[in-house]
């Protein structure tokens, strides 16, 4: 079998480190290309050590630096990003980030001819959804530099297949949470806040009725869906991960609370809130990826409270 290597921007992260011990038993070398301005470098060194995983410290806006370490990778995954936080405190360096890296990745890869990029966009692409499940053929309307950054960088992806045959599948990541996750992480602070809330002895506070949901989708079971977008027959469109459930902030709460043991009860913020909801089709990974997600929102957030313990 050829070499299989793979080029992961932003491969020092929260995702990557799920991702990575699953590229090594299939069989890739990976070559991490990450600034590590935010990225676990005791992670990193870890998988070095493993003697399938080098880094390149570099940044993803200069296009010399990707093209270099582009050379001789056969597949390419691009997780380099600015948060959704930073990119509308700072909308010019999230563009410069996000935009240029994208287009200077996607290049690169069209020009070195690999045989497949997989993109992590985000759910965030629909904006305010108008229906649940969410699927992917449904009007996108990205609310901040940090969507339309990702909304652009599939119809970049679209350019590039268009005008050099590039094969591509771009993620919609949903909620993601697990071992690992970022305190600060945008769309599951809330999980970090109540856990700790909850350690303290403190009930949850919600506000309004908890009536607002999220889908949370595993880690695990995420990195699973990114292996697979590598590496499945068709390509060249973009994929919900996702599980399809949605869970309201008030059943979270309640979930949580079993996971680390209180007697207590979560406290309602009486005020009127924009109640959003979010819930993936996930159609298209299935019949596209054979992909299910396999951790409920119960068992993961339980795993999450022992590991953060």
């Amino acid at each position: 079998m050829p070499d299989k290597k793979v080029l992961f921007t932003g491969g020092g992260g929260f995702i990557a480190a799920h991702v990575i011990p699953m590229l090594i038993e299939g069989g890739y070398t990976v070559r991490i290309f990450d600034n590590m301005t935010r990225g676990d470098r005791a992670r990193v060194n870890e998988f070095i050590a493993t003697g399938k995983v080098e880094l390149v410290e570099k940044d993803v806006r200069y296009g010399g630096a990707v093209r270099e370490a582009m050379r001789g990778c056969t597949h390419v995954i691009h997780f380099a990003t600015v948060s959704i936080n930073k990119s509308v405190a700072d909308p010019h360096e999230s563009i410069d980030i996000n935009m240029v890296g994208n287009h200077n990745v996607f290049a690169a890869a069209a020009d070195e001819g690999v045989e497949r990029v997989v993109f992590a966009s985000t759910a965030s692409v629909y904006g305010d959804p108008k229906r649940l499940p969410m699927h992917e053929d449904d009007e996108l309307k990205p609310l901040t530099p940090y969507c339309i950054s990702k909304r652009a960088g599939e119809d970049m992806l679209g350019f590039y297949e268009r005008t050099k045959g590039l094969s591509w599948n771009a993620l919609r990541f949903f909620n993601v949470y697990g071992p690992g996750q970022k305190i600060e992480a945008y769309y599951t602070s809330v999980i970090n806040h109540f856990i700790q809330r909850l350690r303290a002895g403190q009930p949850p506070v919600i506000d309004g009725r908890g009536d607002q949901s999220m889908d949370f989708v595993h880690v695990t079971d995420l990195a699973r869906a990114v292996v697979a977008a590598l590496e499945s027959e068709q390509a060249n469109v973009p994929i919900n991960i996702g599980t399809g459930i949605d869970t309201s902030i008030a059943t979270l709460a309640k979930i949580l609370i079993d996971a680390v043991g209180v007697n207590v009860e979560p406290l309602f913020n009486e005020r009127d809130v924009l109640v959003s909801r979010r819930a993936a089709d996930i159609t298209r990974a299935r019949e596209i990826l054979g992909w299910e997600p396999k951790i409920s929102v119960e068992e993961g957030m339980y795993e999450l409270v022992k590991a953060s313990e």
